[in-house]
């Protein structure tokens, strides 16, 4: 379980670095601590649909439902900001008092309930569900509303919205990777690499060399090919 006490004024994380995270500890780093970035064909499709999600910024209200887009979110207690793609507020007995964008009180209880735009469809491992679970970590927190018990994921290839149980083991994983992020991030540590079957689609796979193993981080490397051009 988290610890309560919240992160100090370390600048927080990203969510969607649980994305990369989740698919390799090494591209997190490249990416996050070391500022490294390069853009596939993947990386650029996934951006144009989060920007279709959040076109346009509103709240509208359908029946017992408010749809709340592009809503930016963080946590204290785990030391995360981020943005959720929709934030559906449904009517319900569990839920909590919620304003309007003017600061006016909306009648009724409501409860969050995160849905996260991707392309492509289910994936076999957990990375887009630790994203939807850190959401809502975020949300209980700022809205001190009870434990999000389901969040949805909509898979633009499928055009099906599947939902997520956030259940105790997910969130304890998701607790446990945002742990492990910090602790790198704190100690400004990048992985060696371990090479997979995954490199062949990594948007960083020409920065991310074996040949980087000889120096302290890819950067120095990056920092001494330019050098020798320069000579």
């Amino acid at each position: 379980m988290a610890d309560h006490a919240a992160i100090d004024d370390r600048p927080d994380l990203l969510i969607s670095g649980l994305q990369h995270f989740s698919f390799c500890r090494r591209q997190w780093a490249l990416i996050h601590i070391e500022g490294e970035w390069e853009e596939n064909y993947f990386t650029v499709d996934g951006a144009i649909l989060h920007e279709r999600a959040d076109d346009p910024y509103a709240t509208e209200k359908r029946g017992d439902t408010i749809v709340s887009r592009a809503m930016e979110v963080r946590s204290a207690i785990y030391g995360i900001a981020g943005k959720c793609d929709v934030v559906e507020f449904r009517r319900s007995a569990d839920g909590v008092p919620i304003r309007d964008r003017h600061g006016g009180r909306r009648e009724g209880l409501w409860l969050p309930v995160p849905v996260e735009y991707k392309r492509g469809s289910t994936k076999e491992d957990d990375a887009d569900r630790l994203q939807l679970c850190a959401q809502a970590f975020c949300l209980e927190e700022m809205l001190a509303c009870p434990a999000i018990p389901v969040a949805y994921l909509y898979y633009a290839q499928t055009r099906r919205r599947e939902p997520v149980a956030l259940d105790p083991p997910l969130r304890e994983k998701t607790a446990e990777c945002l742990r492990e992020m910090r602790m790198l991030y704190d100690r400004a540590y990048t992985p060696r690499v371990k090479t997979s079957a995954k490199c062949r689609s990594c948007s960083l796979r020409e920065i991310c060399l074996p040949k980087l193993q000889k120096y302290p981080s890819a950067r120095a490397y990056t920092d001494t090919i330019w050098e020798a051009r320069d000579l």
